[in-house]
């Protein structure tokens, strides 16, 4: 009986995904490691003494969430190329992280309230960002982006 040889993929190349693939990526780990260490800080603050908000545990858990978020943003990008769509997705996740979930942090941690307003706009970056990358994913490939 004769065996049949499997022909065995090498590993993709790291170089060859797009930098906006990679970047996106790294992104989300760091945003994902903030949220976590965030949350460990906020159970000992003195300024959360008597609790934590549920303001501040919103912002936590939709920073966990778009970690996610960011973290498939890379990698559609690294299987679909750094097309627009998806470029447009990354930049408005990062974006809704700072006017939404760091916003409430700075509001909550250290009373900064002078952008108060723009934590609706950071929920409406997200929302935009997954319909960027919904759109992104069904595209044609050959419309990517030369930054790549």
């Amino acid at each position: 009986m004769s065996q049949l040889s499997t022909p065995v993929a090498s590993p993709p190349n790291p170089k060859s995904f797009p930098f906006s693939g990679r970047l996106f990526l790294s992104l989300g780990a760091l945003s994902a490691c903030t949220s976590v260490a965030f949350s460990a800080a906020f159970a000992h603050l003195p300024v959360f003494s008597e609790g934590v908000p549920s303001a501040v545990q919103t912002a936590l858990s939709q920073q966990q969430f778009h970690s996610l978020g960011l973290l498939f943003t890379g990698l559609a990008i690294a299987v679909f190329g750094a097309k627009r769509w998806l470029q447009a997705a990354g930049w408005l996740m990062v974006l809704g992280l700072f006017f939404f979930s760091f916003n409430l942090y700075a509001r909550y941690v250290l009373g900064l309230d002078a952008f108060r307003s723009l934590v609706p706009w950071g929920g409406g970056a997200w929302m935009g960002a997954w319909l960027c990358l919904a759109f992104g994913v069904i595209g044609k490939k050959d419309d990517a982006n030369r930054m790549t």
